[in-house]
């Protein structure tokens, strides 16, 4: 049964909410994000991303980097910038993207649920990554960026959400990349009350997005646990943040690749070979789009063709076997292109389906690269089967668009 608590949130007041909100920490460079908090000294990138604060170039894991955050953090409360609530409340997160909208409620989740695999991963993750993290949530004693989390749709929770939406949010602003984001105190203790038990109920939450600052939040709490001789199991470090959305209101956008060459072969060749396990079809010079599971777009050549895999080269009974992005590592990167390890290989690239299929034909048409793969996105039910399987997705997998947007709210560990 899935544990949360409501949580006294640091939120910026209502007219700073625009100038403090960023983008997460992992979606752009230390560059980027010097150029997008250019003359805002209210922008959160000075706490997620402090080097911004350093000379161009300047190693962003090294100390000064790390107390530089902690010192800002200090700073914008100080100066008001960031405001601790009164009580515990829990919240409504609603994002809009393409006229569509999902809402989450942000949530204390339980450590203790993390360790023990009650909220479930779909992903690998790298310790160094993690490591990073671990020392932002460490030095600042608190879960500056939530993580992302999707449950199974409860009625309960759906209600409250349409009851809490038809009152006038606390944020509602549209950020510089045109995504909506609005936002609701839930201050009323029975409907916190409410919450809190259905959640109970859910068996289980499922990471959608953001592996590593899951791992990072769980394991500084699981450490301050254990370094504290008078632990008992409710202090507020046995919480990190979360914005948990129900399966239905997300939609996983299609995560696509592009490869430098052919492994040797022609481009005959390459079709020749892909006509082994899969039905190849011309479609000329107009962008071709995957129609269905087990049917990919390929750009080679200025040419879109459909490939459309054949009975027996995937396994629909298997949670990994059925995804096409096994299909296609195997059966193209592997048995043909030769590539083995999507993660290192240098030879591969991917591209988010936000881009749109115009950067996949951008990236070949340029010369950059050889050949690009469009696969149909993987659905919410086949992550969730996934996770409740034990098993792990092939490396970049999904790509969940829009991000959610930092500094709407902050949870302190003490």
């Amino acid at each position: 049964m899935a544990k949360v608590k409501p949580f006294r949130g640091v939120r910026p007041p209502k007219h700073l909410v625009e100038q403090v909100a960023s983008r997460p920490y992992d979606v752009l460079n230390s560059e980027e994000a010097r150029k997008e908090a250019d003359g805002n000294e209210k922008s959160l990138y000075h706490i997620i991303k402090p080097e911004i604060d350093f000379e161009p170039g300047f190693d962003e894991h090294h100390p000064d980097v790390y107390d530089k955050a902690v010192e800002n953090f200090m700073n914008f409360q100080e100066k008001g910038w960031l405001v601790q609530d009164e009580k515990e409340n829990y919240y409504i997160y609603a994002q809009t993207m393409d006229g569509r909208t999902q809402y989450g409620f942000v949530v204390g989740a339980w450590v203790d649920d993390y360790m023990n695999g009650r909220i479930k991963k779909h992903e690998l993750t790298r310790r160094d990554k993690e490591e990073d993290r671990m020392k932002h949530v460490r030095c600042n004693n608190a879960n500056i960026e939530p993580v992302f989390f999707a449950f199974p749709d409860n009625e309960t929770l759906e209600q409250i959400i349409r009851d809490v939406t038809k009152s006038e949010p606390e944020y509602d602003f549209v950020a510089p990349d045109g995504f909506g984001h609005t936002f609701w105190v839930i201050d009323d203790n029975a409907t916190i009350d409410t919450i809190t038990k259905e959640f109970e109920k859910i068996e289980a939450l499922y990471i959608a997005d953001g592996h590593h600052r899951s791992a990072a939040a769980a394991l500084v709490g699981n450490e301050k646990a254990k370094n504290n001789p008078d632990h008992k199991g409710d202090e507020e470090y046995n919480y990190f943040m979360a914005v948990a959305f129900p399966a239905s209101h997300l939609r996983i956008i299609d995560y696509n690749r592009v490869v430098k060459d052919l492994n040797g072969l022609s481009d005959e060749e390459f079709l020749a070979k892909l006509a082994e396990n899969f039905i190849v079809e011309e479609k000329g010079e107009e962008t071709y789009h995957p129609a269905g599971l087990h049917n990919f777009a390929l750009y080679l050549g200025g040419k879109w063709y459909s490939l459309t895999a054949k009975e027996g080269t995937y396994n629909d009974a298997d949670p990994i076997g059925v995804l096409d992005v096994t299909v296609s590592s195997d059966l193209i990167l592997r048995d043909i292109l030769g590539i083995t390890d999507l993660r290192s290989d240098k030879r591969i690239d991917f591209v988010g389906g936000i881009r749109g299929l115009e950067e996949l034909k951008r990236r070949v048409d340029s010369g950059e690269m050889k050949m690009a793969l469009a696969l149909y996105p993987v659905t919410m039910d086949q992550l969730i089967a996934i996770a409740d399987s034990g098993n792990i997705m092939p490396p970049k997998t999904t790509w969940f668009e829009p991000k959610l947007r930092s500094g709407l709210v902050i949870h302190k560990l003490d």
